[in-house]
């Protein structure tokens, strides 16, 4: 007879042992762990009343002074101000319609259906244009908007998406390079990727916004434009060095097996090499994403209205002053939201791909 695997009955139990056992090993770690948990429990409780239970919603600032708890009203307030910056009033459907826009653009991207050369071009082309067309105006009626007046969220998910788009091709190109057989072309690349990732952001954010209209006034563009290009080569300089280390970490016989098939170059890299590249730098290119996001908020320091700049001028009038601290946990929370949401698609991509299996 076939010998039964023995089940526990009672997975419960099993489990609340183990759970026993990690956290009451011994009675010294056992008060330890009833130390932290009441600890825990403390904290949680004080947030709770702080955040929910003796807040305020609705109201004015003075409902705000009056309760000892979170300030919410200052984000129904002045939420306009922190999505929509300086944008006209009357026209914020404008500026939610185009951040959709590009909300949904970044999410289609992520279905593998999009996932061909010519079909996510497309998708980026056309809801490049209808961002545009939705935030400038000038036609079919709608009116000129400059892009002195853009900001908030919406301005800070255009800086994103531009980055994004402008430097991952140029971080593939520089990867490519920096492996060239040509010394002086290798070198340069090279070079250049080093002088970046050795600069900070803020010195390139600097030189774009300040400089570079004074060095070549002709080709400078607007400023909105100089700071994306900036971020771009920021952005291309550390994704080329992990596209590079996905590159080199594949088998020699990778390559030379599309050579003996006959493939070019381009052949070899887009159907081999990339492919293969991409998949094993999969959990670092999401982290630099996520770090990308992350640092959209320092175009603050040359004067570009983004979600921080607008979140500073929602409690800086005199009326809401005392609130900045409920402003920038809405500002964190929104950021979470979106960081968060990326680190999971990267896990679900981790899982599809079985990155490191």
């Amino acid at each position: 007879m076939a010998d039964i695997p023995l089940v526990s009955p009672q997975p419960g139990i099993d489990r609340l042992a183990r759970l026993r056992r990690s956290l009451f090993p011994t009675p010294l770690s056992g008060l330890v762990s009833l130390a932290g948990i009441a600890l825990a429990l403390w904290i949680g409780w004080a947030l709770l009343q702080w955040v929910v239970v003796q807040a305020v919603f609705t109201g004015s600032a003075e409902d705000c002074r009056a309760a000892s708890g979170a300030c919410w009203a200052v984000v129904t307030a002045r939420w306009r101000l922190m999505f929509f910056g300086l944008y006209p009033y009357e026209e914020h459907w404008r500026s939610a319609l185009a951040c959709f826009v590009l909300v949904a653009t970044i999410v289609l991207s992520c279905l593998p259906v999009f996932w061909t050369a010519l079909r996510i071009a497309v998708l980026w082309v056309a809801s490049a244009a209808l961002f545009l067309l939705l935030m400038r105006g000038g036609l079919f009626g709608l009116s000129l908007v400059g892009e002195e007046k853009w900001g908030g969220l919406t301005l800070s998910i255009f800086i994103f998406a531009g980055t994004a788009l402008f430097g991952m091709p140029l971080a593939i190109a520089l990867a490519l390079l920096r492996r060239s057989t040509l010394p002086l072309v290798s070198k340069l690349a090279g070079g250049f990727i080093d002088t970046v990732r050795s600069l900070p952001l803020v010195t390139i954010l600097f030189t774009v916004a300040v400089l570079l209209p004074i060095l070549a006034p002709g080709l400078s563009g607007t400023k909105l434009m100089r700071v994306i290009f900036g971020m771009a080569i920021f952005f291309a300089a550390y994704q080329a060095e992990i596209l590079r280390s996905g590159i080199q970490s594949l088998p020699v016989g990778q390559e030379e097996a599309a050579k003996a098939l006959g493939l070019g170059y381009w052949q070899r890299m887009r159907k081999v090499i990339l492919p293969q590249a991409f998949r094993r730098a999969l959990p670092p290119t999401v982290s630099q994403f996520a770090i990308s996001f992350k640092e959209v908020s320092l175009v603050i320091i040359i004067g570009i209205f983004d979600f921080l700049a607008s979140g500073n001028a929602a409690y800086g009038s005199g009326e809401w002053a005392f609130a900045y601290v409920e402003v920038y946990v809405f500002m964190a929370f929104v950021n979470f939201i979106f960081v968060f949401s990326l680190s999971r698609y990267g896990a679900y991509l981790e899982r599809r791909m079985r990155v490191g299996k």
